[in-house]
C-alpha cells in the first residue's frame, strides 16, 4: 500500500472567490475594507491579504472572478488588491501566477490560511506594524 498523498488546497477556492468584491469595488471603504482571503508563506515572513480580485481576460479587459472560472481559455490572471506584508508593509497589487510561483527559503510554496476570519486592512496593518500576524 502506498503511502497516502495529501490533499493540496487551491490558493483561490471557490468561497473566497465568491466572497471578493471586484477591483476597485471596495476602494471607498480605504483601509476599512475587508480583507477576504489571507496567503502565507509558511517557511519566511511573507503575508498577503486579498480585499479585492477580478480575472485578466486576454483581451486586456477585467470582469469579476465570480463571471470566469480558472480554466476558461480566456482567462490570463487572477488580480488581487490588499495588504502585502513582507519587507515592508504596503498596499497594493498581485497576481495569482505571483503567489503561485513563490517559494521561501525552504521551498515550500504559498497556502491560503484555511481559518482566516475577514478583519479590515487597518485592523491587520496594524497587527503587522506591532509584529503580530493576522
Amino acid at each position: 500500500m502506498s503511502p497516502e498523498i495529501p490533499h493540496e488546497e487551491p490558493l483561490l477556492d471557490p468561497e473566497s472567490r465568491a466572497r471578493l468584491p471586484e477591483l476597485y469595488g471596495a476602494e471607498e471603504k480605504g483601509l476599512d475594507a475587508l480583507a477576504q482571503v489571507k496567503f502565507f508563506t509558511p517557511d519566511s515572513n511573507w503575508t498577503w491579504y486579498a480585499s479585492e480580485a477580478c480575472v485578466l481576460l486576454k483581451d486586456d479587459r477585467y470582469v469579476p472572478v465570480q463571471d470566469r472560472t480558472l480554466d476558461d481559455p480566456e482567462v490570463v490572471d487572477i488580480i488581487f488588491f490588499g495588504l502585502v506584508s513582507g519587507h515592508e508593509i504596503e498596499l497594493g497589487n498581485f497576481a495569482l501566477s505571483e503567489l503561485q510561483e513563490i517559494r521561501g527559503p525552504l521551498g515550500l510554496p504559498v497556502e491560503r490560511d484555511l481559518y482566516f476570519q475577514p478583519k479590515t486592512l487597518k485592523e491587520l496593518k496594524a497587527l503587522h506594524e506591532r509584529g503580530l500576524t493576522g
